[in-house]
């Protein structure tokens, strides 16, 4: 009789799974399409913004102006007091209702701020675009509370999945960053499938995935452990100061300045201002070029200095994108400058530093650790995942999204449920 019924219950198990299964497939089939190809489109744009701000320099001085058009786009809309990707991390948790307007307007708002050189990266917007378009499709298709936070997740992982050419970081991420310490593992089937089909869409139109090529990775022995440890407390020690400055940046821009217009245009002005003073357009759009430089080996003493502060005034204005690049630009400069002063190699250091300050700005070491084996395949990974563990302990409850939860206590098993700093 006993084991007739543990027989019944797999069944009934396998039974619930293959439904579940089949129905998350065709949802997911459905955004990954459809969020894969906006994906898709977005990554064009944002490429062709930067190829045009570098054939036609001048863009820049039109920065303020853009500024201005993204402040008007957002009021004219009933967006003015949009949370960016703050609203989508509480839409998945059911404190705040999405609205469909959020994809175009953020997609041509990170489009602006590229063309016009503002600082900032672009996954903040395919979070937005992914997390916006899969509410839209759960409202139509009448889908209940729970798939519908389900759905969000999947159109996240989507989007990122398109637009890095990472998906298996896109989908921990998804499932990982709105709750730190509960990861919503009902959504990892749904998450994972919408993450292929977009990263098999981007394939597709012949999107290359982000990835680097490192050098001379150490053997695993106390000294480069050793090494590896203290830079990425040094890189957890300077996430917080990146978080701190980026929740600074905007609190300052409101209290001195109430109308949104003029903050972007003022912040547009000091953009200009910083990009002559220093030379050079290093610190102009997303600075993939510098993460590259980086990861060979050669980076400025002071780039991931300015680099907070250009993204700090432009992010902080008003301007549109997202911090992750940028977070992947200050990491892998830091590295490259500070690796060596410890014995690093630094191309080495530089990959350490992008993973260790990531995970310290978004406090996912899961997907830091996930990102790190698609960014640089397999060498190192035990020095990644040391990486991953110090950033995310030494980085305290500070985070780029203040929206996020931070559910247990980084030090001790002790439930907190704070929200980040």
């Amino acid at each position: 009789m006993t084991e007739g019924k543990e027989l019944r219950t797999v069944a009934k198990i396998f039974y619930q799974s293959s439904v579940f299964f089949v129905r998350w497939l065709m949802l997911a089939a459905v955004v990954g399409s459809i969020v894969g190809v906006m994906g898709v489109l977005f990554h064009f744009s944002v490429e062709k913004a930067t190829e045009l701000r570098t054939e036609f320099p001048w863009l820049l001085y039109l920065l303020p102006l853009g500024g201005v058009l993204i402040a008007l786009l957002y009021q004219k809309s009933g967006m003015a007091k949009d949370m960016g990707t703050n609203t989508i991390i509480e839409a998945v948790r059911g404190e705040h209702p999405l609205r469909m307007r959020t994809a175009p307007l953020i997609f041509i708002s990170t489009v602006i701020t590229h063309l016009l050189g503002g600082s900032s990266g672009r996954e903040g917007a395919a979070l937005q675009i992914g997390g916006s378009m899969g509410a839209r499709l759960a409202d139509w298709m009448d889908l209940d509370q729970k798939e519908h936070q389900m759905m969000i997740m999947c159109g996240m992982s989507t989007c990122f999945a398109a637009l890095f050419g990472t998906p298996l970081t896109a989908t921990i991420f998804a499932i990982e960053v709105v709750s730190v310490g509960v990861m919503h593992y009902a959504a990892l089937v749904p998450c994972v499938l919408g993450a292929l089909i977009g990263y098999g869409i981007a394939q597709i139109f012949e999107v290359a995935p982000t990835a680097f090529v490192i050098q001379n990775v150490p053997q695993l022995g106390l000294a480069s452990t050793v090494q590896v440890i203290v830079l990425s407390i040094l890189c957890a020690v300077l996430s917080a100061i990146f978080c701190i400055s980026m929740h600074a940046a905007g609190k300052l821009y409101k209290k001195y300045i109430s109308n949104a217009a003029l903050r972007a245009a003022v912040g547009g002005v000091l953009v200009i201002l910083l990009t002559l003073l220093v030379g050079n357009r290093d610190y102009n759009g997303a600075g993939m070029d510098v993460i590259t430089r980086a990861m060979a080996g050669e980076a400025d003493w002071c780039a991931f200095l300015l680099k907070i502060l250009f993204t700090a005034v432009t992010l902080g204005a008003g301007f549109k994108g997202g911090e992750i690049v940028p977070t992947f630009f200050i990491g892998a400069t830091f590295g490259c400058v500070v690796g060596p002063l410890l014995g690093l190699d630094p191309s080495f250091a530089a990959a350490v530093g992008l993973i260790a300050l990531f995970c310290g700005v978004i406090n996912c070491p899961v997907a830091s650790f996930t990102l790190a084996v698609e960014l640089f395949g397999g060498d190192g990974v035990i020095f990644f995942g040391i990486a991953s563990a110090i950033g995310y302990m030494f980085s305290g409850y500070y985070g780029l999204y203040s929206g996020q939860k931070i559910i247990y206590s980084k030090l001790e098993t002790k439930f907190i449920d704070v929200h980040t700093k």
